[in-house]
């Protein structure tokens, strides 16, 4: 047999060895970070009874997907050094790891985020009746997040572009100013820009939160959602307004709930000169006494105007939030009318004529 072809079959039999070396150390590192992740994992579950917040059911929820990509990642870019695959074939693979690198830890990074604002926001629920201070909580957090999940996908792809011999120096400036950024947005997004500006303010200053009851064009609603660009206003007939964010700073609005839940709410009727007030004043207590929309907090009946044929009588009604308040407007008001019909019906508003000669 020719010494080139033994030489030959060494040559290919060493290689395949190298190659079948190489694959077994990749599926054994993928092996031993998936034993890592279900190692790591398993612990949480266990922890979570104790009651830290990175072994909350939110949290492990949130974390579980990436972190089975991002471990097994981890155990194979260790033991990368020791393939044995030809030289372009590992610079390319050490390319692929390093940018595989960076999806994961900010994929990670950002459920952890996500995560934390579930965790959050789970402590502070909107569905109380002074939910004030959830209020505030929902509209800082999930404004934050947002800009939070916005730098990191920025800062993401900056660290890409430095993995890229041609184009490592855009990726460097991206990171060391935000010079690029400013000239971009100063040509072509200024209006977004000023958008974004507008949403971190209302984050600190909080003219509107989340769940907060509004009127804005009009409309009577509530706000449903606010992004940095943006507001959903859910409105009573289940339409959605959505609104700019630079509204709520540069237009007037109404907000009903700025400062607690609770709110006050009038009926208003009309009835004839002869109405026993202080007989439809007791009813009106009554009335309130028997329905759990009121809070007890206040209520009143007043003769807020003499008209030419009827007398004005306003009542005034106190409840937790809006959507009580509208509903025991509506209860106060069939009640009373309800009452006048059967117990005084000659006090509902007449027009009277003198038909003597």
């Amino acid at each position: 047999m020719p010494d080139w072809l033994t030489d030959g079959n060494i040559l290919f039999t060493l290689l395949l060895g190298a190659t079948l070396f190489s694959y077994s150390l990749i599926i054994a590192a993928i092996i031993a970070g998936l034993l890592l992740y279900l190692l790591i994992f398993y612990f949480l579950h266990r922890a979570e009874k104790y009651g830290w917040i990175f072994s909350d059911r939110r949290m492990v929820d949130r974390l579980v997907a990436p972190a089975r990509v991002m471990l097994p990642l981890l155990c194979v870019i260790i033991i990368s050094p020791y393939l044995m695959f030809q030289v372009k074939i590992n610079e390319f693979l050490q390319h692929l790891f390093e940018i595989s690198l960076i999806a994961s830890c900010t994929w990670l990074l950002m459920s952890l985020v996500l995560g934390l604002q579930d965790v959050i926001l789970s402590r502070y629920d909107l569905m109380v009746h002074d939910n004030l201070k959830a209020r505030v909580v929902h509209t800082q957090v999930n404004v934050l997040v947002k800009i939070v999940l916005v730098v990191f996908l920025i800062l993401a792809f900056a660290l890409a572009l430095t993995t890229f011999e041609q184009i490592r120096r855009i990726g460097i400036s991206i990171l060391a100013s935000a010079g690029i950024i400013g000239v971009i947005a100063g040509i072509g997004a200024q209006r977004s820009i000023a958008h974004i500006f507008a949403g971190i303010q209302i984050a600190l200053s909080q003219p509107i939160r989340i769940d907060d009851v509004v009127i804005v064009e009009g409309e009577w609603g509530i706000i449903e959602e606010i992004t940095l660009t943006y507001v959903v206003v859910r409105i009573w007939d289940l339409r959605h307004l959505v609104v700019p964010i630079t509204y709520f700073l540069e237009k007037p609005f109404q907000n009903w709930t700025r400062a607690t839940a609770q709110l006050l709410g009038t009926v208003l009727i009309y009835a004839d000169y002869t109405v026993p007030v202080e007989e439809l004043r007791a009813e009106l207590k009554h009335i309130l006494d028997k329905t759990p929309k009121w809070n007890g907090q206040a209520w009143a009946l007043h003769v807020t105007d003499a008209k030419e044929r009827s007398l004005e009588l306003r009542a005034l009604v106190s409840a937790d939030n809006a959507g009580n308040l509208w509903e025991l407007r509506c209860h106060v008001r069939e009640k009373l009318v309800e009452f006048m019909t059967k117990k005084h019906p000659k006090s509902l508003p007449r027009f009277r004529a003198d038909l003597g000669s």
